[in-house]
């Protein structure tokens, strides 16, 4: 939504406008580490229409975009430039100095923002700074393109809760395993890479059950190769505390404690003395009817922390439903091989009873479809 207090329309400015705030975009998709903090590009412009400086905020405790775009800026260069910034400027001192006055120090003439940062310590704070300067601004150029680029943070500070994508993988026929449980593997290795490099790299944590840790034992590492990634927290959803001590989940905590064993009061205090012991983290959760974990109990505790705002969800059918049921999962990446497993036999990535009419199905939006290797992914909206 444009701001009201902006001065014109953006559906009016021509396109080397969009030029530019689609550069500072794409410089904003590069820090995919910056989680908890959003992901934003600064691009300067200068009076003639030249580049001058560009930026982007690439991980907590590292200058902001804009910081990185004015050192990038020959000495004097920002001065009378226009600052294209994807994100409300900061306007509170945190780990680092508000950007809206770094931009005022270095003497731009007008800012043009995608959209404003909906974080309390700002909301507008930003911009007002900036006009009492003197500074023109605009706000709404791109919004769209920026709310979907920083969806996790957005729907963090707005409602207190984690984003959570559901990742599956099944054969054309919907099944994620043989009738004897043999799924490994069904997409494709460029798949997995994929798998890797644009969700799980990109995660605050990974969210599992019980049930995939016994039969699968994962690692939940992201794994690049060559490339450095980043490992997100474990999560496993463990309601009486019965994934083994000796699990790689269990095991890896023991060298880099991140790993989150999601529980109840079933779970006896002798067990979760066991886990912790192994520099696991236990987290006590209510139960829902059934008396597992209730999972809008675990996202409630999991958005108190400030440092999982973004939650993979891979795992077996059950919880999967479960996570559907309950209303938790905001996108759903489906990876779907060329290969018919068939059986009745043969588990489908979505478990529990379904619904009972095509009434109640889930209902997706917002859909994409692309390539991966000989693989198909479906990107969708759950609402």
């Amino acid at each position: 939504m444009t701001s009201p207090q902006s001065p014109l329309s953006f559906r009016s400015v021509s396109d080397p406008h969009e030029r530019v705030m689609g550069r500072a975009l794409k410089l904003a998709s590069r820090g995919r580490h910056a989680s908890p903090n959003p992901m934003v590009g600064c691009v300067l412009l200068s009076p003639d229409g030249a580049i001058v400086g560009e930026g982007f905020h690439p991980r907590v405790g590292e200058p902001h975009a804009e910081v990185w775009a004015l050192r990038s800026a020959a000495p004097g260069a920002a001065a009378g430039a226009t600052a294209y910034v994807t994100l409300e400027p900061c306007s509170h001192y945190g780990r680092t100095s508000p950007c809206a006055l770094a931009l005022i120090e270095a003497g731009v003439s007008s800012v043009v923002i995608a959209m404003l940062d909906p974080d309390a310590r700002v909301a507008g704070r930003g911009v007002q700074i900036l006009r009492d300067a003197g500074v023109s601004v605009t706000v709404g150029l791109l919004e769209e393109q920026s709310r979907a680029l920083n969806a996790a943070y957005l729907k963090h500070r707005t409602t207190g809760l984690p984003w959570f994508v559901l990742k599956t993988a099944a054969s054309l026929d919907g099944k994620i395993a043989t009738r004897n449980g043999d799924s490994q593997w069904i997409t494709s290795p460029t798949a997995r890479r994929a798998a890797h490099r644009q969700l799980r790299d990109r995660c605050d944590a990974i969210l599992t059950g019980a049930g995939t840790v016994i039969a699968d034992d994962p690692s939940l590492t992201t794994r690049l190769g060559a490339r450095s990634g980043r490992n997100p927290w474990r999560i496993v959803v463990d309601s009486t505390g019965r994934i083994p001590l000796d699990s790689k989940v269990v095991r890896q905590s023991v060298e880099d404690g991140r790993t989150i064993i999601a529980t109840t009061e079933q779970c006896s205090l002798e067990r979760r003395e066991l886990f912790e012991r192994s520099n696991c983290h236990i987290l006590l959760c209510p139960s829902d009817e059934s008396g597992r974990v209730s999972l809008p109990g675990l996202a409630a505790s999991l958005g108190t922390r400030g440092d999982i705002i973004g939650v993979l969800i891979e795992t077996g059918g059950q919880l999967a439903a479960s996570a559907l049921t309950a209303g938790i999962v905001d996108r759903w990446t489906a990876f779907i091989a060329p290969k018919v497993i068939g059986g009745d036999a043969a588990p489908g990535p979505i478990g529990g009873l379904g619904a009972a009419s095509m009434a109640g199905a889930q209902k997706l939006s917002e859909w994409n479809f692309r390539r991966c290797g000989p693989d198909m992914v479906i990107d969708a909206r759950i609402w």
